[in-house]
Formats: C-alpha cells, structure tokens, sequence
C-alpha cells in the first residue's frame, strides 16, 4: 500500500479499504477468500472480512513473515506415488464409510419368519 489516506470522508476510508483488498491480492491471497469494500465499511459480511485477514496471515507465514503469527501455517504439497501392487490391495479394504464387518451382526433377527412361542 503506497499511502494511507487519514480523512474521515467515507470516500477515502473506503478507498483505504480498497487499497488493502488490492494489495492482498498482489501479496497472494485468493480472490474468493476476499470481502467487499461495503462488507467492512458498512459492516456487513464481517466473517468475509474475518476469512481474508486469516488468509493473509497464513499467506504471510508462507513468504516467510517473521512476526507475530495468527492461526496455522498454510499447508504444503506432499505428493504420494503409489504402484500398482499398492492400488490393487488398497481396493480390497473394506472402508469405514461403508460401515464395518465386525461387531453387531443380523444373526438372531427373525425378520420374516414365525414367532415361536413355547411354553
């Protein structure tokens, strides 16, 4: 940010505010991770204007920014190379999101069948 204006006119500040968004955006921030000018100014959409400042903080971290830190480092790539073998044995686990094949069973439901009754 070149020069931040110091007047009260709503104009200027919300062209102060403008000036940041821009900077923001030079230094690396995501675009969809910025607010509107009127989010901050009016106040409107302050949890916008919350995720932009948590994403400048994390893309400050990330260009080395030695300061006082707010929330956690951006994560980095961590590729993984897997063979053939490994896929193969992979597709015959059965996930957790398909449910489990130990445990509770249907052995001893009678679903369909007659009660019987002794007595």
């Amino acid at each position: 940010i070149k020069a931040i204006n110091p007047s009260k006119l709503a104009f200027k500040q919300m062209e102060n505010i403008n000036n940041f968004l821009k900077a923001a955006e030079v230094y690396g921030v995501s675009n969809s991770e910025l607010f509107q000018t009127v989010d901050l100014y009016e106040k409107k959409n302050m949890h916008q204007v919350l995720i932009a400042l948590m994403s400048l903080a994390r893309r400050a971290q990330s260009n080395n920014f030695n300061g006082p830190v707010i929330g956690p480092k951006e994560a980095t790539k961590c590729p993984r190379e897997f063979s053939e073998e490994q896929l193969r044995e992979g597709k015959t686990i059965i996930g957790l999101q398909m449910g489990t094949n130990k445990g509770a069973t249907q052995s001893g439901q009678n679903f369909g069948k007659t009660r019987s009754i002794l007595d």
